[in-house]
């Protein structure tokens, strides 16, 4: 009979059930999260919560005595690293176990056993719901006071606000008027300039015309004086 008994055995002696229970600990400290017998998880909380309070003081000695307990120098580190600085602010109960049904050979109780820092869902649900909200007495005067002047704060800087968005929109309007006055003013030079290229063209073509009916016309001249001079020649 196991009157004022509290430990429970496990059907295992000593040092078997000490080393399973290191293993069991690794295990939870990597993966964050394990499937086990609900007997074995109730044995294995009292045993890695201890475990994860010393490790809220990162020191040599505590890493000593962890060790001495795990015999895992990764299951350590991992311990130090990641989960301690997760459940610095938490007082105890590090762990959570859920029941998830019997098993189907043996009919035992089996269970999940997590680190409760760990699950997102759980974490993100209290987040959500940790919202303060403050009551206020609606009879006293400095309150009313006070919301009063908070309104008004609030109705000033909306409107230095809506202020200072207009003023960014006009000299946004005025940025793109510019730019777009620069844009068509390359597009409005430029058959201006056409044109004064093929009027200079033209006035080349023209230039070079006279040039050579001059060149043609002085040949010719040039032909009349000589034969006026042969012909003055022969009359002598």
């Amino acid at each position: 009979m196991r009157h004022g008994k509290k430990i429970n055995h496990l059907g295992r002696t000593k040092p078997h059930r000490q080393a399973m229970l290191s293993n069991m600990a690794c295990s939870l400290i990597q993966h964050k999260r394990i499937n086990t017998t609900l007997a074995k998880a109730k044995a294995l909380r009292g045993f890695v919560e201890p475990l994860i309070t010393k490790s809220k003081t990162d020191n040599t000695h505590s890493r000593r005595v962890v060790f001495s307990y795990l015999n895992d120098k990764f299951a350590v580190s991992e311990l130090f690293r990641e989960v301690a600085p997760k459940v610095a602010d938490r007082p105890g109960g590090y762990t959570r176990i859920i029941k998830t049904g019997n098993r189907l050979g043996d009919n035992a109780e089996m269970c999940m056993m997590e680190l409760v820092d760990f699950n997102e869902i759980y974490t993100s649900e209290k987040e959500a719901t940790k919202k303060k909200t403050r009551r206020r007495r609606g009879g006293s005067g400095k309150a009313k006071a006070d919301s009063s002047t908070e309104a008004t704060a609030k109705t000033e800087t909306t409107a230095t606000e809506a202020k200072a968005e207009t003023a960014v929109a006009e000299e946004v309007k005025e940025e793109s008027t510019e730019a777009t006055a620069k844009v068509e003013a390359p597009k409005a030079e430029a058959p201006a300039k056409e044109e004064k290229a093929e009027e200079k063209v033209e006035a080349k073509k023209e230039e070079e015309s006279t040039e050579a009916s001059t060149k043609v016309e002085e040949p010719k001249a040039e032909k009349k004086e000589d034969s006026s001079e042969s012909e003055e020649e022969k009359k002598d």
